[in-house]
């Protein structure tokens, strides 16, 4: 099968490599010119996923209508804020027909839309596309350790061809029929992440980090149900498998900005010395604007949010969730 990843960062990578190594016919679009340069010259990429050596037969590219061109299976894994203009410049080259796949986990600050809903505006009217997501480290994938993740698409037959075309085997795709649950999952466990870390930079213990976990899950569900998701969904692998994931693992960026916030660090100085994004300083700004348009309450997502743009220091927003008004543990 004629595949193009187009997103040439860490997650690109090893979903191409992964893809390339099952004897697909995969094209990788980059942004950067050294970095499709260096795959076909080298199979490396050093710039997003160093020490990895890719499979020979994947191939790249830094012009995305080429990329896509011909490709019966497109994967969208450009970070979310580049979405739409990615994914604007390569809806020319689509096939009819076309799957694509979207990969990338956050929202769009500028028009709170989800991915799936992005893309429905950019490409050619009648494209089908189906959400991914789940509890996946790039590197693990790359590593071929055992995976999993949800296909979601109100179309059952899409979900289904989605999960044949992106199933290997250390790479388990189930589906669903909740795109909204999946990205909403997907995108919100960034700004979770960000606060677990804060906390583990400021040093404190496993009390807290559950307790966290569990209440922003609670959270994620309400603003999720909210938007007309369902609640099952973030039991699954979309949902608290990813939170869980992306809050505790040592590979999370998002969970390693947080720490960097804990320790005093601004905003400013963490990002000036990353090259990789973490999406949830974005989602944190998209998330706060949702909850305030369908009239739900995002405790701690206004807390990162405070953290994050306005200032406030860690201990003060740790501080103003634990004096909130006693209430009953209720997920709605």
């Amino acid at each position: 099968m004629r595949v193009a990843v187009v997103g040439g960062g860490a997650w690109g990578t090893a979903l191409a490599d992964l893809l390339a190594a099952k004897g697909e016919d995969v094209v990788l679009w980059a942004y950067e010119p050294e970095v499709a340069e260096e795959i076909n010259r080298r199979h490396r990429n050093d710039l997003f996923l160093p020490e990895a050596p890719l499979t020979p037969s994947l191939r790249a590219t830094n012009d995305v209508v080429q990329a896509v061109a011909d490709a019966e299976l497109v994967v969208s894994v450009a970070p979310s804020h580049a979405v739409r203009s990615v994914m604007s410049a390569a809806a020319p080259g689509l096939v009819p027909g076309a799957l694509v796949v979207s990969a990338s986990k956050g929202l769009e600050a500028r028009g709170l839309k989800r991915m799936s809903e992005v893309l429905a505006e950019v490409l050619p009217k009648g494209t089908t596309v189906v959400a991914l997501s789940g509890p996946t480290f790039a590197r693990e994938v790359y590593e071929r350790q055992p995976s999993a993740v949800t296909a979601a698409s109100v179309d059952p037959d899409a979900a289904a061809r989605a999960q044949r075309a992106m199933s290997a085997p250390t790479f388990r795709v189930y589906t669903t029929d909740d795109p909204i649950g999946v990205e909403l999952g997907g995108a919100l466990k960034n700004v979770i992440a960000i606060a677990a870390g804060i906390l583990d930079g400021l040093g404190l213990g496993s009390n807290v980090r559950a307790a966290l976990i569990t209440r922003g899950l609670a959270e994620i569900t309400r603003l999720g149900v909210a938007m007309g998701a369902k609640p099952m969904t973030f039991a699954g692998l979309a949902g608290v498998g990813d939170l869980v994931l992306t809050a505790t693992g040592p590979l999370s960026r998002n969970r390693s900005l947080g720490v960097e916030l804990g320790k005093g660090r601004t905003l400013e100085e963490v990002m000036a010395r990353r090259l990789s994004v973490a999406e949830g300083v974005g989602t944190a700004r998209a998330a706060v604007a949702l909850a305030a348009k369908v009239g739900v309450e995002l405790p701690i997502a206004s807390q990162v949010h405070g953290v994050l743009f306005e200032g406030k220091p860690p201990r003060q927003a740790i501080g103003e969730l634990m004096e909130r008004a006693l209430k009953s543990e209720s997920w709605s």
